[in-house]
């Protein structure tokens, strides 16, 4: 399986049970940004490959398996933090920061922002989830994450989800497989796995 960067928050729990049911399978994760995953897949190397926002224009199944909800995230000293309904259009004058440029998420943020005709005020490119929420903490901007990145940190107190309005962007995670490729016994245990667990 190979898997974009922000699955290693849910992919080892989805995988622990899997090989609990399955204990002579050997499962090899790969866990790489959205270009080298990609390049991955038109290579053909894995059998599986997670994402979020699945590729257009490449002959693939796309399956989703599980909600990906994208929250706006703030410092929890910021003034937006207090309000109960944020208009979208106040992000506009909000310094982002955002995923590097190809991750799905970044992709979807540039995405929300164009169709509301709202200005993306870009302050800061990070690569990692962590490091994107450590810079919110710090003050420097608002970034808008999977709510998945959030699950391990339930004690954090420096940041806070905004309730803007819009939010949570509902999306779902994928598991993708290019359309000619037979499946391994293996990949539709997995995905049976996923079917019927997730």
């Amino acid at each position: 399986i190979a898997a974009v960067t922000t699955t290693k928050y849910f992919m080892p729990r989805l995988l622990g049970p899997f090989c609990s049911q399955y204990p002579g399978i050997d499962i090899a994760l790969e866990v790489v940004n959205r270009d080298r995953l990609l390049e991955r897949l038109a290579r053909n190397q894995d059998d599986l490959y997670v994402m979020g926002v699945p590729p257009e224009g490449l002959d693939i199944e796309r399956e989703p398996f599980m909600e990906n909800p994208l929250v706006v995230l703030g410092p929890a000293s910021h003034p937006l933090a207090r309000r109960k309904r944020i208009p979208f259009a106040a992000l506009a004058n909000e310094p982002v920061i955002v995923r590097a440029r190809g991750s799905g998420t970044r992709l979807t943020v540039e995405r929300a922002f164009q169709e509301r005709n709202v200005p993306l005020q870009i302050r800061m490119e990070l690569g990692s989830n962590e490091a994107i929420k450590q810079a919110v903490a710090g003050g420097l901007g608002l970034a808008l994450l999977s709510q998945r990145t959030l699950s391990l940190d339930p004690g954090q107190t420096d940041v806070a989800i905004l309730k803007v309005e819009g939010f949570p962007i509902m999306r779902s995670w994928y598991v993708v497989r290019p359309r000619d490729k037979q499946p391994s016994v293996v990949a539709n245990a997995f995905l049976d796995f996923l079917r019927t667990h997730v």
